[in-house]
């Protein structure tokens, strides 16, 4: 793979996200370490939350210039749906772990992501193409807008997690049905 193909702007900024969901986490749940000491809690919220929506941000540039560019590479195609899944991991993890998000309501994401995670390695191995849909894209930014308005404590938050689980599950259904579907052809 040419090195243009590698150090574009897309996987540069699915890079710089796959950075900024750890630093997240580190605000989110050392609060109370001697690095962090003497800063108010909500800060640090807001801190983190600041850097989840410039994490989230390089979610919708480095898709948008790899079509309108035509910068599409497969190091991009692994390496932007990591890096969400990353960001939003660290997310509810934290929120969880700061007792801000429903432990059952982060079982049942954490749990569709890993299981379409195998199903798609495994479509991957036998060749069969299951693209994000937009039901799958549609559930990463209600994900995307749960966690900011969990992390920033506004009204909502919780329902919003809620509405995120039903969209997460429903669109894990339509990877189900369409890998089967594919396999079928295949």
């Amino acid at each position: 793979m040419p090195t243009s193909q590698i150090f574009n702007v897309p996987n540069t900024l699915a890079f710089i996200r796959l950075l900024l969901a750890p630093l997240m986490f580190f605000f989110l749940v050392n609060q109370d370490t001697l690095l962090l000491e003497g800063i108010h809690p909500s800060w640090l919220n807001y801190f983190a939350a600041f850097i989840f929506v410039l994490a989230s941000a390089t979610d919708f540039f480095d898709g948008y210039i790899a079509r309108t560019f035509d910068q599409i590479t497969t190091l991009g195609k692994i390496l932007d749906p990591l890096a969400d899944k990353m960001l939003t991991l660290a997310g509810f993890l934290g929120l969880m772990i700061l007792g801000s998000a429903s432990p059952w309501a982060i079982f049942l994401i954490l749990t569709r992501e890993l299981f379409i995670t195998g199903l798609r390695v495994s479509a991957v191995a036998e060749g069969i193409d299951i693209s994000a849909s937009w039901m799958g894209k549609i559930k990463t930014v209600i994900q995307m807008i749960a966690i900011g308005f969990l992390l920033m404590g506004w009204p909502g938050g919780e329902l919003l997690l809620w509405f995120a689980v039903l969209l997460t599950l429903y669109s894990g259904y339509e990877y189900v049905r369409d890998f089967f579907k594919a396999a079928q052809r295949h």
